[in-house]
C-alpha cells in the first residue's frame, strides 16, 4: 500500500527529512510518534503531495511520486494518488458555509462523478458510522470540535480511499472529544482500513498500531510492533520520549 524510499525534504538550507524509508501493508495501521519538529507531519504532506520533496520515491496506492519528476508528470502522479489517499488534518478544514451533508458529498459528486442520490446515500451511511447520522443539516459552527473531526473523517472516507493519513487528529480536542475521535479510528482499524497516523495519543498507538515508527530530527530512529517499541525500546530517543510521556 505504501513504500517510502530514502525521502529527502529541505526547507531552504534545513533538512527536515533525511533519508526516511517506511513500508505499510494493506489493512495495517502505522503510527508515527516523536517530538514536535521531528518531521512527522511533513512526511504525511509529502505522501499526499502537499509538499514537494527533493529526493527519494513514494509508492502509494498504485501511484508513484518522485522528487525529481518534471511538473507535468508530477501533476499526473498527484491526480492518481489523491484519488486513492485521504487525509484528516489537525484542524478540521470543513467548508464553513456548507452543511455536514454538503461537506461530505462535494468531492464524490465532482471527482468520483457519483449521482447526487448515490453521494447522499453514502454520506448518510458514513455519518451513521461515525455517530452523527442526526447532524446532516448542521453547519460546522453548530458542532463541537470532536463532531467536526468526525465529519472530517467521514468526508475523507467518502472518497473510498485505499489509505487514510491522520495528522494529529486529536491535538486540538479536549479529552472527551479525543476519546470520541479515537473510538471512530479504532473502529476503522478493526474493519481493515489502512491508516498512517501521526499522534501523541500513546495509548491509541499501543492498542491499535501494527507498527510504531519513532521519528527524531528528520529520521526514523526506531520501528517495530507496539510491544517492542513501548516495552523494550532500543534507541535513546525512544526512551527519552517515553520518559517524557510518563513524567518524572
Amino acid at each position: 500500500m505504501l513504500n517510502i524510499s530514502q525521502l529527502l525534504k529541505r526547507f531552504r538550507d534545513r533538512e527536515v527529512l533525511r533519508g526516511v524509508s517506511l513500508t505499510l501493508e494493506p489493512g495495517k495501521v502505522g503510527v508515527l510518534i516523536g517530538p514536535s519538529g521531528s518531521g512527522k507531519s511533513t512526511l504525511l504532506r509529502c505522501i499526499n503531495g502537499l509538499e514537494v520533496f527533493e529526493g527519494g520515491e513514494i509508492d502509494v496506492a498504485g501511484g508513484r511520486l518522485e522528487g525529481t519528476a518534471p511538473h507535468g508528470r508530477r501533476q499526473q502522479q498527484l491526480a492518481l494518488i489523491r484519488r486513492h489517499v485521504g487525509m484528516v488534518f489537525q484542524q478540521f478544514n470543513l467548508f464553513p458555509h456548507m452543511t455536514v451533508l454538503g461537506n461530505i458529498i462535494e468531492a464524490p459528486l465532482h471527482v468520483l462523478k457519483l449521482s447526487r442520490e448515490q453521494a447522499v446515500a453514502e454520506a448518510k451511511r458514513l455519518l451513521d458510522r461515525v455517530g452523527l447520522g442526526d447532524r446532516l443539516d448542521s453547519l460546522p459552527s453548530q458542532l463541537s470540535g470532536g463532531q467536526q473531526q468526525r465529519v472530517a473523517i467521514a468526508r475523507a472516507l467518502a472518497m473510498q480511499p485505499q489509505l487514510v493519513l491522520f495528522d494529529e487528529p486529536t491535538s486540538a480536542l479536549d479529552p472527551k472529544m479525543t476519546g470520541e475521535v479515537l473510538a471512530v479510528m479504532t473502529d476503522l482499524a478493526k474493519q481493515g482500513q489502512t491508516m498512517l497516523v501521526v499522534t501523541h495519543a500513546m495509548e491509541f498507538a499501543r492498542r491499535v498500531a501494527n507498527d510504531v515508527h519513532v521519528m527524531s530530527q528528520g529520521v526514523i530512529v526506531e520501528s517495530g510492533p507496539p510491544s517492542q517499541v513501548f516495552e523494550a525500546p532500543q534507541h535513546a530517543e525512544t526512551k527519552e520520549l517515553l520518559q517524557q510521556e510518563h513524567g518524572p
